[in-house]
């Protein structure tokens, strides 16, 4: 099913629909003019839904926004078998659905895992991507367990101790340790409170056995498939203009982010304040400003 809405005043269309990829359909969004430069966004997890997302759609005005769930989460096809919960599977449906709307450049927007694959993604398609904005990046998985465990250290001692004893026996459907992810998330991943209705979407429709595969339980938990990945390789590499966003109280610390940038000649790094892990849901004005500077910046 396909529709769209053309909006003559302002040149602006909004499409929706499915492409088919490996293992089933994707969902997605195609939103502004078709003459606008395009902004491919993809959101984290892996399993996350694109909902979260949604303050960025206001960029629509200046760029044509490409947004989609990618397979087995969100408004996408769900999915039990491990072979398709892979990187190469996830690039694969960006490469699918980047041909099937026709798009042979674009800007690309990664947000936590999402910057995993852009990197990847840009591996093996460097032609195909104009620049890069890196948000929150979990590039290397083993300096994302030491910015986080540091800030579970931050939490009670009893939320810790609870960390720890579900963590050694291996019971994280534990309802303690889910409380203490609930903590944890209040403090590093989205901080308003209460939270928008895009985050509550976006916990409905996670696509969390996908999630729990390659990831593990909770953030502050690799067990999963990408517990070993390190893409820190690829940004030296890297021949793109490129932006990284954190926030202020992101799970990410500024120093890691640092470290990323010195490895990517010409980067750039701007904190939203008062921020978490969800920048564009806890500070989405100043957020999409850095967005814009960017991405104005390169014209």
């Amino acid at each position: 099913m396909i529709t769209s809405c053309d909006t003559t005043t302002t040149n602006i269309s909004e499409t929706e629909g499915f492409v088919q990829v490996n293992g089933g359909k994707i969902h997605y969004m195609d939103i502004g003019s078709k003459y606008a430069p395009v902004l491919l966004l993809l959101h984290g997890g892996p399993g996350g839904t694109s909902y979260y997302l949604n303050p960025l759609l206001s960029l629509r005005n200046a760029y044509r926004i490409v947004i989609f769930d990618q397979l087995g989460c969100g408004k996408s096809d769900r999915i039990t078998d491990t072979s398709l919960m892979t990187i190469e599977n996830h690039i694969d449906q960006i490469d699918k659905l980047t041909t099937h709307l026709g798009i042979s450049e674009f800007h690309l927007y990664g947000q936590s895992w999402g910057t995993m694959l852009g990197l990847e993604y840009y591996s093996r398609f460097p032609e195909k991507v104009k620049s890069m904005i890196l948000c929150s990046p979990a590039i290397s998985v083993e300096k994302w367990k030491t910015d986080t465990d540091l800030l579970v250290k931050t939490l009670p001692e009893s939320t810790q101790r609870t960390i720890k004893e579900c963590t050694d026996s291996g019971n994280f459907d534990s309802p303690d340790y889910q409380h203490a992810i609930q903590e944890f998330y209040e403090k590093y991943v989205a901080r308003k409170l209460p939270w928008s209705a895009d985050i509550d979407s976006t916990f409905a429709n996670f696509g969390m056995n996908v999630y729990q595969y390659m990831w593990g339980p909770s953030e502050f938990t690799a067990t999963g498939t990408l517990k070993t990945y390190n893409g820190t390789g690829i940004l030296s590499n890297v021949k793109v203009p490129v932006q990284f966003i954190i926030g202020e109280f992101d799970e990410v610390s500024e120093s890691t982010v640092k470290y990323y940038q010195s490895l990517v000649r010409g980067s750039k790094l701007s904190v939203t304040s008062n921020a978490g892990h969800l920048t564009m849901q806890d500070n989405p004005d100043e957020d999409i400003e850095a967005i814009l500077k960017f991405l104005n910046g390169l014209k």
